[in-house]
């Protein structure tokens, strides 16, 4: 028996171990290399099948709704479809015997421009040589629209057997269009967030699910299932201040005044007085397209106001006492010199002196600028601090992005001049927004009380409040209450006989103040670069309830005053606002009931029957004087009592009276007399040619009603 040495057992060993390890080695770098070079693109292709990951899938964003609960924005559900026509799931049974129905159903229902033997040769393609698995079929499509197409042959299926992908799209749609467009804004991909959508972007946003997607392609991905595997939360409701009907009203009348002056661009924004609620805010700017809510002016753009500033100079002399209105001030024929520069009121005059009420009332630069230069000159901080005190150099605070901070010049900083104090005080060398003015006139029409202006109430889930927001009061008092008094005098007077007085309707009492302001002047030839026309106020004066500031700018057309072009806007909405809404009204039981005068009483005219029937009706107690055969009757009020008289000449041959006669009942009696009429006016007849008794043959006769 053969002794074998140790040591070469294990060395035969180890040969072995060594040899099988180089084997195995050889193996694996042979099939690398095949895999790469022969197998690679099946490989390859089979990874990306199989790559599959989770997104982010957004909820259903919240609605933005009026105060009524009218929806001024809200997200719509659209469907973007596909085919994954090189799915294997499909089979080719199925897909030969349906290709033909499916083209019909295509060239029929979503793209009639190609033929079904088009659409035909177009998926077999896709299919057989292009192998598509991300076929676009139709974009923006209904839910209605999801429903049919999913009943075509092949698609009914179901999603992995019929090849169909649905993915779920939302757009935000505004039902009201340009209504508060740039209030409520907007949030877009690459643009800075906007309005109420920017502000309120989570609370309208929510939160987000997960979607399985597979890869099919390069950057291609389809989702694995029409359902998202983590749905997402809707996002809550917003509801905000704004009153439709207000806001349709402010709009409409502000456009029509920026085409009949052919403006560049304005604001009119309308203010609850006692909560500071938005109830309307419209922009309006000239674009290569026509008109559009391009940009929020009423809350953005700050500029220098004009005139409508003068409120607060008065203001903040009567805070330091040592005026009354009765008091003259000389306003040298409407001009005056302040160092290089010449002060002139837009009107020249002969008065020498006015009243300080007449020259707030008349708007005379001259006379504001004097009082506040002869008082604040030496101590111009004081003048600022009466500005600080009434809120003016601060923002409002409101809610949304894109308040423009007021720039008003503190005395202690650089940039003050000589001139600086007395051009202040008439609205100029100063910038504030439309907002932040007019919540300072709201603070005057409040008492006092300053409240901060908002736009959203509270936001909902599923009609539950989730968050209310309620009146903030930013000063509990601007002034003193005798200041306030007669600050509101002031601006009464303006309507009452100032530069409104136009304005004026006897249906209600507004307050408020008009403003021209000069745009880029002092250029070469001290040129003006345009005007900008506003008026500020509220209504009723007695008890406001809404206050309200228009600004336009750059009118080139009919007009370029404050009271010629804004004033008129902020008319018509305060004349809409009051015959809609009954709390502007004085209810007529509150007062006793009138003693009916002589003249109060009906005096009409018409035939005999029709006259005693509505009298009995109504039953008016009368006294009658006719004859059988007189039919045209007249009522004469004589003391307390109605008499029902005969209407004299009436005889058929001769021109009848037809004086007092409504339209109608005129026109009835004269041409049965074979008499031509021409009538000018509306109401009744006030005087007719010729008159009453001549011959009516042939005659033409020209009533005037009134």
């Amino acid at each position: 028996m053969a002794i074998i040495n140790v040591k070469d057992e294990v060395l035969i060993r180890i040969y072995v171990v060594l040899l099988v390890v180089v084997a195995i080695a050889v193996a694996v770098f042979a099939k690398a290399v095949r895999i790469v070079t022969v197998e690679g693109a099946k490989w390859r292709e089979l990874g990306e099948k199989s790559y599959v990951k989770f997104v982010d899938v957004p909820g259903e964003r919240g609605s933005i709704l009026a105060e009524d609960g009218s929806v001024l924005a809200t997200s719509l559900p659209f469907f973007d479809l596909h085919m994954d026509c090189a799915s294997p799931s499909i089979k080719e049974e199925d897909f030969k015997n349906s290709i033909d129905s499916l083209a019909w159903c295509f060239a029929t229902y979503i793209d009639p421009q190609y033929t079904a033997g088009a659409w035909k040769q177009f998926l077999w393609e896709h299919r057989y040589t292009h192998k598509t698995h991300f076929l676009s079929i139709k974009k923006d499509a209904t839910f209605e629209q999801v429903g049919f197409i999913k009943q075509f042959p092949l698609f009914r299926k179901g999603r992995n057997k019929g090849g169909l992908i649905v993915q779920r799209n939302s757009k935000r749609e505004h039902p009201f269009k340009m209504m508060a467009q740039r209030t409520i804004g907007y949030v877009r991909e690459g643009a800075n967030p906007v309005g109420i959508e920017g502000s309120f972007n989570r609370t309208l946003r929510d939160s987000v699910g997960k979607k399985l997607m597979q890869k099919v392609g390069a950057d291609v991905w389809i989702p694995v299932n029409d359902l998202a595997e983590i749905e997402p939360k809707s996002g809550d409701d917003v509801i905000t201040t704004l009153d439709v009907n207000i806001q349709d009203v402010a709009q409409q009348a502000l456009l029509r005044a920026l085409e009949h002056h052919q403006a560049e661009h304005g604001t009119a924004i309308v203010m609850e007085v006692k909560t500071g609620k938005i109830k309307a805010i419209a922009n309006i700017g000239k674009t290569p397209t026509g008109w559009w809510e391009d940009y929020n002016y009423g809350i953005a753009a700050a500029t220098e106001p004009g005139s409508t500033f003068k409120l607060a100079s008065i203001m903040a002399l009567l805070e330091d006492g040592g005026i009354r209105m009765t008091d003259s001030v000389d306003i040298e024929n409407g001009q005056h010199q302040y160092f290089d520069r010449i002060m002139e009121d837009h009107e020249k005059t002969s008065a020498t002196k006015l009243t300080i009420q007449n020259a707030f009332a008349a708007s005379s630069n001259v006379g504001i600028s004097k009082l506040v230069f002869n008082k604040y000159a030496q101590k111009p901080e004081l003048y600022y601090q009466h500005l600080k005190d009434f809120g003016l150099p601060y923002p409002t605070g409101i809610e949304i992005e894109g308040e423009s901070a007021p720039k008003i010049k503190d005395p202690k900083d650089g940039g003050w001049s000589g001139v600086t104090l007395p051009w202040m005080s008439i609205g100029y060398e100063l910038q504030i927004t439309p907002l932040q003015l007019l919540t300072f006139y709201n603070a005057v029409a409040n008492g006092g009380k300053m409240m901060k202006p908002y736009l959203v109430s509270e936001t909902q889930r599923f009609n539950h409040t989730v968050t209310a927001y309620k009146p903030t009061i930013l000063r509990e008092s601007i002034a003193k209450a005798a200041t306030i008094d007669q600050a509101k005098k002031l601006l009464e007077s303006v309507v009452e006989f100032g530069t409104a007085a136009h304005l004026k309707t006897d249906k209600y009492r507004f307050a408020g103040k008009t403003g021209t302001a000069q745009l880029n002047y002092g250029g070469a030839n001290n040129s003006i670069g345009g005007y900008q026309a506003s008026f500020a106020g509220y209504f009723p004066a007695e008890k406001p309830v809404f206050s309200c500031i228009v600004v336009i700018s750059k009118p080139t057309q009919n007009g370029f005053y404050g009271g010629a072009v804004a004033g008129p806007v902020f008319r018509e909405i305060a004349d809409r606002i009051a015959s809609t809404h009954v709390q502007l009204s004085e209810p007529v039981n509150l007062k006793g009931k009138p003693i009916l005068a002589e003249r109060q009483l009906p005096d009409d005219v018409g035939l005999k029957n029709d006259m005693e029937k509505v009298l009995k009706q109504l039953n008016v107690k009368h006294v009658s004087n006719h004859k059988k055969d007189d039919y045209w009757m007249f009522l004469k009020p004589k003391s307390d009592t109605l008499q029902l008289l005969a209407r004299q000449g009436m005889r058929k041959d001769l021109v009848p009276n037809v004086l007092g006669m409504g339209l109608k009942d005129a026109i009835y009696n004269l041409e049965n007399r074979g008499i031509r009429v021409v009538f000018i006016g509306y109401g009744k007849v006030a005087s007719q040619v010729p008159s009453a008794g001549v011959s009516a043959a042939g005659q033409t006769v020209t009533i005037k009603l009134e």
